[in-house]
């Protein structure tokens, strides 16, 4: 259709979940250009013949959908496909105009696990923390280190983001405190489809049966609670207050031409046999972190890039891999949880890195924004914008651009007063 975003054509056909005007509770819906479909209205008015009750459609969150399995996934999909794809227009109540609708976080998340797996990242990080040491640690190109996040405060992108109050180191003290480093981190999650059953681990070689799509992730992060709270035990507070998700999931069908095998088909040493596959489970995936001022925005100057990555030079360890590692103990997943991937940084901290830690350097290296202003950690009023896409190929090429969904977020000032007992 004309005016159609770059990105948002057939090949892709993303999931979400929105309020619809003049529709009763929220509708899982499927983005195509400028408009999406609503899926309840699709298959309830025989539309769409998905082959799915069409109550899984009129749903606050895509769970019931994914505990349908891949091959309803699939279907659903190819269903919408066909009929966007008709000579037939949709109507006009199935078909809805995408600044009509207010997008909802688009999965119940039960369990969030970030992952430590972009080897840049992982090895600035110990440089910065532990300069003169090895960055990497013995277990890093072992296994996929991760730890267990704050599912209750992923939400949706355009959610502000507040400010987090916590602990930083003193002398010999502490003090409460609002966070002074505040930071974002580039990411890419992805989303269980249908789970695996407690002492059932997931094999690496069938991770495709359970993961549902991606999204993009900003792990927000307040470096100086995080510094003084991690040892011995890792984040918390620094990391816990809030993770931003794009509105839109991209399927996995969507990606499948886009796989490509990245760092993950060049692991040394070889990972021991559960993580070892042939597949290779990495999107090539072109990453953007943007940052806007509040006077920037005031002044009507757009966001401006202050990163660049590519996630398959970023990401050491794949998808598959994690998943497979993350239920190697018999740990069972659920329709909806949530796995980041970790920072995504390029060789290049200052022009690649995933946070602005890294192009910072620590914040030594600040960054200057058109108009003039500096930034070595975030502001109040700063509002970060992430965006990841597949290319197309060249002229006369056969496959189309697939964009993810932005994920933006604007940083408000703490809570007022000091938290008391």
């Amino acid at each position: 259709m004309p005016g159609t975003p770059s990105g948002w054509g057939l090949a892709n056909l993303p999931f979400g979940v929105a309020s619809v005007p003049g529709q009763p509770g929220p509708r899982v819906v499927v983005a195509h250009g400028q408009h999406a479909v609503d899926l309840h209205a699709a298959a309830s008015a025989g539309v769409v013949d998905t082959g799915v009750d069409p109550q899984v459609f009129a749903a606050p969150s895509l769970n019931r959908l994914l505990a349908e399995g891949r091959d309803s996934w699939r279907t659903v999909r190819s269903t919408v496909a066909d009929a966007l794809g008709a000579r037939e227009p949709l109507p006009g109540d199935v078909l809805v105009p995408l600044e009509q609708l207010s997008m909802l976080r688009p999965v119940a998340v039960g369990d969030y696990v970030d992952g430590y797996g972009g080897i840049h990242h992982a090895t600035n990080m110990g440089r910065l923390l532990r300069p003169g040491s090895e960055p990497l640690a013995p277990n890093w190109r072992r296994m996929p280190v991760a730890y267990h996040g704050r599912a209750g405060t992923v939400v949706v992108s355009g959610h502000p983001v507040r400010r987090p109050w916590g602990q930083v180191g003193d002398g010999d003290g502490a003090r409460l405190v609002p966070a002074a480093r505040l930071d974002i981190e580039l990411e890419v999650g992805f989303v269980v489809g249908t789970g695996n059953p407690l002492g059932c681990p997931v094999s690496v070689d069938r991770a495709a049966d359970h993961i549902f799509g991606v999204v993009l992730l900003n792990d927000w992060s307040a470096r100086d609670v995080q510094a003084y709270e991690s040892q011995p035990l890792g984040p918390f507070l620094g990391k816990s207050f809030a993770t931003s998700i794009s509105a839109w999931v991209v399927t996995v069908d969507a990606l499948a031409p886009y796989l490509v095998h990245g760092l993950a088909a060049h692991q040394q040493p070889a990972p021991a046999p559960y993580l070892r596959t042939e597949d290779p489970w990495v999107p090539d995936l072109r990453l953007e972190v943007l940052l806007q001022s509040r006077a920037m925005a005031a002044s009507g100057t757009p966001p401006a890039v202050i990163s660049r990555v590519r996630y398959a030079e970023a990401m050491y360890w794949s998808m598959a891999q994690q998943l497979a590692h993350a239920t190697v103990n018999g740990a069972s997943t659920r329709p909806g949880d949530l796995f980041g991937s970790g920072t995504a940084s390029g060789p290049d901290p200052r022009t690649q890195g995933g946070s602005l830690l890294e192009v910072t350097w620590g914040g030594e290296q600040p960054i200057e924004l058109p108009g003039g202003e500096r930034r070595s950690f975030l502001e109040d009023g700063d509002t970060v914008v992430l965006r990841g896409r597949c290319e197309a190929d060249g002229r006369g090429g056969r496959r189309e651009a697939v964009a993810l969904g932005d994920v933006v977020g604007t940083v408000v000032p703490a809570s007022p007063g000091t938290p008391t007992r």
